[in-house]
C-alpha cells in the first residue's frame, strides 16, 4: 500500500500540469505506466490477501478478470474485500492495463486516459479505506 502511496504522490506533479493543458506524447506514455503500475499494485495486493486466505488462484487468459471479480464476492466464509462502488472503476483500470500491454504509445489517447488518472486518487483512499477494513477485522460490516 506504502508503493501506490508513493506512485500517487510521486505522479502529483504531472498531474498538476495535465490540470493546466493536455499532456504531449511523452507525458502520455508516462501516465499510461502509472496506470498500469496502479492496477497493478491493487491486483498484487488481491494476490496476496487469496493466498493467504488458501484460496486457489486463477490461471488461463482470464485469470485478471476473474481475480478482480472475486475481490467483490462474499459468502459465509469469506468476506468480500472491495465495496460494490468500485467494481466498476476497477474493471476501467484492467481494461486499461490490458489495452496499454498490447498496444503502442501513439495509440493512447487522452480522452480515454483523462478519468483514469484524474480519479486514481480517490479511487484509491477508498481502496485503501476497504483494504484497511479487511485487514483488521477479517471482513467489513458495510459490505456483507
Amino acid at each position: 500500500m506504502e508503493q501506490i502511496d508513493q506512485l500517487i504522490n510521486d505522479s502529483s506533479p504531472l498531474l498538476n500540469l495535465c490540470n493546466l493543458r493536455e499532456p504531449d506524447f511523452v507525458e502520455r506514455c508516462g501516465i499510461a505506466l502509472i496506470l498500469q503500475s496502479f492496477y497493478n499494485g491493487i491486483e498484487n495486493i488481491v494476490v496476496l490477501i487469496m493466498k493467504n486466505k488458501g484460496n486457489v488462484l486463477f490461471d488461463g487468459t482470464k485469470w485478471h478478470k476473474n481475480l478482480l471479480s472475486k475481490a467483490f464476492e462474499g459468502n459465509e466464509n469469506e468476506y468480500q474485500i472491495f465495496r460494490e462502488e468500485l467494481e466498476v472503476p476497477l474493471n476501467d483500470y484492467l481494461q486499461f492495463r490490458h489495452f496499454v500491454r498490447h498496444t503502442y504509445g501513439f495509440q493512447l489517447k487522452w480522452g480515454k486516459m483523462k478519468n483514469l488518472f484524474f480519479d486514481m486518487n480517490i479511487i484509491w483512499e477508498k481502496i485503501k479505506e476497504d483494504l484497511n477494513k479487511f485487514i483488521n477485522n477479517g471482513k467489513s460490516p458495510n459490505f456483507v
